[in-house]
This record gives C-alpha cells, sequence and structure tokens, in this order.
C-alpha cells in the first residue's frame, strides 16, 4: 500500500504550467551551455530520485519515450512506479534503447558510449542523460567552450563520472552523434549539449 500512495503522491500540482516552466529552463540551458538555471521543486518523487531530476523527467518523458534508470533507481519499486504514473515513459531495457537517461549516482555511472548515440541520419535518437548532482559548484571546476557560449563558460558539478572530460572529448568527436547531458541539482539545473567543448581547468 506504501508504494501505491508513494507513487500517487508528489507529481506536478499544475501540470501543464510546471511542465512548460521546467521545459523553457533545459531549452534555456541547452541553449547557454554552463549557464545555471534556477528553479523551485515542483515534483517530491519518491528517494533516491531527486526533485530536480523528478520534475525534468515529468517535463521531457512520455509513454513515447523509453526511460532508462540507473541501478541506484532501479531498485526502487516506488521510484519505477511513481515515473509510469506520471510520466507514463516506459522502462528501456538497456541504456542503448533509452531516449532518456536518469543517473542517481553519477560518479558510479557507465561510460557515456554504453548510451544510444544516434545516427548519422537521425543523431536526435541519441539518449539525454538526466545526472543528479547535490551542487553545480563543489566538484573539478570544468572550462566550457562552443555554440552559446560568448568566451568560456565554469561549472563545477558535484561528483562527476571519473575521467569525464576524457569520456567527453570522446563524446564530442562522434559528433553529429553523441549524448546530450542536463545536470539537475537541488535548485538548479544547467545543461552540456553534445556541441560543448570541456576542459579541466588545469589542462
Amino acid at each position: 500500500m506504501e508504494i501505491a500512495t508513494q507513487s500517487i503522491e508528489g507529481g506536478f500540482a499544475d501540470p501543464v504550467f510546471n511542465a512548460q516552466t521546467v521545459f523553457r529552463a533545459v531549452m534555456d540551458a541547452m541553449a547557454q551551455p554552463g549557464s545555471v538555471q534556477p528553479l523551485p521543486a515542483f515534483a517530491h518523487p519518491p528517494a533516491p530520485l531527486s526533485a530536480m531530476a523528478g520534475a525534468v523527467a515529468l517535463a521531457l518523458c512520455d509513454n513515447d519515450t523509453p526511460l532508462w534508470l540507473d541501478p541506484a533507481l532501479q531498485i526502487s519499486a516506488a521510484v519505477k512506479s511513481w515515473l509510469g504514473f506520471h510520466a507514463g515513459a516506459p522502462l528501456a531495457n538497456t541504456p542503448a534503447d533509452a531516449h532518456f537517461a536518469l543517473i542517481a549516482a553519477p560518479a558510479e555511472m557507465m561510460a557515456l558510449d554504453g548510451f544510444s548515440q544516434g545516427t548519422q541520419d537521425y543523431p536526435d535518437r541519441s539518449t539525454t542523460l538526466i545526472l543528479q548532482v547535490s551542487d553545480l559548484t563543489s566538484g573539478t571546476p570544468l572550462l566550457l567552450q562552443g555554440p552559446g557560449i560568448e568566451k568560456t563558460a565554469t561549472i563545477a558539478p558535484a561528483r562527476m563520472p571519473r575521467h569525464f572530460v576524457e569520456q567527453w572529448k570522446q563524446n564530442s568527436q562522434r559528433f553529429p552523434r553523441g549524448v546530450d547531458i542536463i545536470l539537475a541539482a537541488a535548485d538548479s539545473i544547467a545543461c552540456l549539449p553534445r556541441t560543448t567543448r570541456i576542459k579541466t581547468m588545469e589542462a
């Protein structure tokens, strides 16, 4: 009974307005990589899915977008039923089948090339990764360059995957194929589209 209650509660209070607000923030963050877009916690999913990652999933996912959950989320029946009830997105069998991937533990995440990269003809069929991060300021500083960035931007998301910068270089080399990333912090989001180049500050 507990899971049933959790799966129904905690969705958007005003589904149309809340979804539009989150969607607009994601679009703005994709257009200006590294910019931090503040957002209130519109959703209240069961743990370990964070409020912000849950809100992004509700705004972007529907019954036509297979969704992959990382192992930390896969073991939660409450998270799966909450997403099923509020987003209606089918769960992808493998990361390569997913339109979106929810990652609660980015530090333990599998390599970026394990997700769908899209094809040369349909690069938009790649996976968009939604990474839960505690903040965008306490991790290794990343220097961003590329379209939508005037000169450079800097962002420092907490607890990113190991060898992330090296993996991202390989992701950029696959352009127009490759994954895009949405970073979901406690009270804001930022995006790393595949067109963005990343260096560590030391490099």
